[in-house]
């Protein structure tokens, strides 16, 4: 009939559509001025109110973040790690190439983080450009703003504040600078990332991630629907035990068997 046809197109249609939201973040991240056109860039004009759709939008039901960049404005970098962090919905990052400076609190931002073989992560003190003066609270306000980024990686990672420190402030590493250089497997064993692995392995954590989100969802919803049934949900207490003929043995036998099947 017309109607079995038009749910069968329905039920295609749902599982031809992706729930997984794609975030990439690319080139350099843009702060408060423009950068060259022939740079590229993330605008952080352009990534949070995407990061706010993703959290309204109930079709929308995880997070896939794919990094590769050099790093950039530390406000707007923050800005973007703190959104991420924030959202309900499971969430994954991917590091591809690097994940340098501002990309490292992007990076440890998601619920689980993957970084491929030959990926690397710059970890160095706070830099800045334009007009510097020479006064003590100059220091000081840089001390704050490297206490707000070490503190978020801190947060979001495995890794402790006094080794983040030490890779932070190495002068035995980088000829023209101060800090470290971590390759893939080393980012791990500092336990910044969670885990080495490409597109798959981050598809397949982020979908167990939303799998388990939608098994207690339906696990809650099948509990309350039996307790509705059965007045005081009984069926769930060890002491009683009712007959398989009754109603309640029924409905005993049904939730057994339906949570074993949704709580994947």
């Amino acid at each position: 009939s017309s109607a079995a046809s038009d749910v069968y197109k329905r039920q295609l249609q749902d599982k031809e559509k992706s729930h997984i939201q794609l975030l990439t973040i690319i080139g350099e991240v843009e702060g408060h001025e423009c950068l060259a056109a022939n740079s590229k860039t993330t605008k952080y004009e352009h990534v949070l109110p995407m990061l706010a759709a993703v959290e309204e939008n109930e079709e929308i039901h995880g997070l896939l973040v794919m990094i590769n960049t050099v790093g950039g404005d530390v406000e707007s970098g923050l800005a973007i790690a703190e959104m991420i962090a924030s959202i309900s919905k499971p969430s994954v990052s991917l590091v591809l190439g690097g994940s340098h400076s501002i990309g490292v609190p992007l990076a440890v931002s998601t619920d689980y983080s993957f970084i491929v073989p030959t990926g690397t992560m710059m970890i160095h003190p706070v830099r800045m450009t334009g007009l510097i003066i020479g006064v003590a609270q100059t220091f000081d306000y840089f001390q704050k703003i490297q206490d707000r980024i070490s503190g978020f990686i801190v947060e979001h990672s495995r890794i402790h504040k006094e080794r983040l420190m030490r890779l932070m402030l190495e002068t035995g590493e980088l000829t023209k600078d101060v800090g470290s250089v971590l390759v893939g497997p080393q980012a791990v064993q500092e336990g910044i990332i969670d885990e080495v692995g490409g597109i798959s392995e981050a598809y397949k954590k982020l979908r167990e991630l939303m799998g388990e989100e939608t098994g207690f969802c339906r696990l809650t919803a099948c509990s309350g629907i039996l307790q509705f049934f059965t007045g005081y949900g009984m069926i769930f207490h060890r002491r009683q035990k009712p007959a398989a003929g009754t109603a309640a043995g029924f409905c005993r036998l049904w939730s057994r068997r339906r949570m074993q099947k949704w709580a994947y």
